[in-house]
């Protein structure tokens, strides 16, 4: 055989076996997908969805199946909106607002929606709206827990279809505008007024129930005084009569005796010079008392 066709024959063969090589390197290369941890990819089959690969290494069919779409699943956050809402009670209030989500279903997203933060932000601020109208400002001022509350359930039952998982709804700020500041201002200043008035009332009240009560106090005190009085002269009177019913009539007359001796001692211990004019039976009286006291003893 010519050396020329052993040439040709052997490059020929190798070739082959160098386009079979490349052929497989391609098929493994189009074939492995190893796919990060914060992602997902969509597989295509002929423009249409074949299957959702997780993290990790995955296999397709080369040539056939295509990743159209690489979503993150990471946690994200939509920029901060404000959007107008008018309160239950007419008053135009502007709400910030701030959404937090992530992917939960990449093919539901890719799918059914084409701006899927555009989508959210739109809901959103149309949630916020109709929440904010069903309350008064007092109670979107006192009640904004509640409130964030009520706007992430609302989302969650909207976007449900698009695959996502609303993780967070938060409302930032409630402005207002500079007349219902002012208006708001006056309220707070004629409410601490009243309050003010209000315990100024009611610390005189208790001043004058304070007053009423010391006064009764002094009075029951003086009353239980004279109680104490009347029955220690009671007592006196009685252990007098006592005396009288057990003695008869000399203890009368010596308790008269006693008074008169008493009586005249204190006449006589008055100051400077003075004439004292005694009955002509006050000597009479002297010696019968004298003589009862004497007796007494």
């Amino acid at each position: 055989m010519p050396i020329d066709q052993i040439l040709t024959d052997f490059l020929g063969s190798n070739a082959v076996v160098l386009l079979i090589a490349v052929l497989i390197l391609l098929s493994i290369l189009l074939g492995v997908r190893i796919v990060p941890q914060s992602e997902k990819y969509v597989v295509e089959r002929f423009g249409r969805l074949r299957s959702v690969l997780g993290p990790g290494i995955n296999f397709i069919v080369p040539f056939l199946d295509k990743v159209r779409h690489k979503v993150s699943i990471l946690e994200r956050q939509l920029p901060t909106a404000s959007q107008d809402a008018i309160t239950k009670d007419n008053v135009l209030v502007q709400v910030e607002t701030s959404v937090f989500y992530r992917i939960l279903e990449p093919e539901k997203t890719v799918y059914r929606i084409r701006d899927i933060d555009a989508a959210i932000a739109t809901t959103v601020a149309g949630i916020v709206r109709a929440e904010i109208g069903k309350m008064e400002l007092d109670e979107v001022q006192a009640n904004r827990s509640q409130l964030i509350d009520q706007i992430k359930k609302s989302v969650e039952d909207a976007v449900e279809n698009w695959g996502i998982e609303v993780t967070r709804a938060e409302i930032l700020d409630v402005n207002l505008d500079q007349a219902t500041r002012d208006a708001m201002l006056q309220q707070l200043n004629a409410e601490r007024e009243r309050r003010a008035a209000v315990t100024r009332a009611e610390g005189e009240k208790r001043a004058v129930e304070l007053n009423a009560d010391a006064e009764l106090y002094a009075a029951e005190q003086t009353a239980k005084a004279r109680r104490i009085a009347a029955d220690a002269e009671a007592y006196a009177t009685g252990v007098v009569a006592q005396a009288i019913a057990d003695n008869g009539l000399e203890a009368a007359q010596y308790q008269v005796a006693l008074k008169q001796v008493e009586a005249l001692t204190a006449v006589g211990a008055g100051e400077g010079k003075q004439t004292i004019l005694l009955p002509a039976d006050a000597m009479d009286a002297f010696k019968n008392a004298f003589g009862m006291l004497k007796g007494g003893k």
